[in-house]
């Protein structure tokens, strides 16, 4: 993840938008289309994740993805404490994607789980 910025700061939801950096290790490329997924932090909805756009990722390459979050603010003062305290969060991210080759396209699902440490 790199060049994390603050879009818009509201009271009950904001907007950040990140490049988001991934390695396709297949041997062959792929087009992706769209993403949608919910995001979660130690069971609480932070917010929503969304790109719709089209891309060609190359094989065996590492790619970009433009990304941008809207972000429930009280999820965030809920988990602040946590956060501040454990330095480490369970991630939760579970949506769809639809990828494609040669211009057919299917929906997949996806659902990542992993706990990660936070540098404050």
């Amino acid at each position: 993840m790199k060049n994390v910025k603050l879009e818009k700061l509201g009271f009950e939801k904001s907007t950040l938008s990140m490049d988001l950096v991934y390695y396709n290790p297949n041997a062959f490329g792929v087009d992706l289309r769209k993403v949608d997924a919910d995001i979660y932090i130690d069971n609480h909805y932070l917010g929503k994740y969304q790109l719709d756009t089209l891309m060609h990722i190359q094989r065996k390459a590492e790619f970009v993805l433009p990304s941008r979050i809207q972000v429930d603010m009280r999820g965030i003062f809920k988990n602040a404490l946590t956060v501040l305290f454990n330095r480490e969060v369970l991630l939760h991210v579970k949506g769809t994607t639809r990828v494609g080759k040669a211009g057919f396209f299917k929906t997949i699902p996806f659902d990542y789980e992993a706990r990660h440490k936070l540098e404050l």
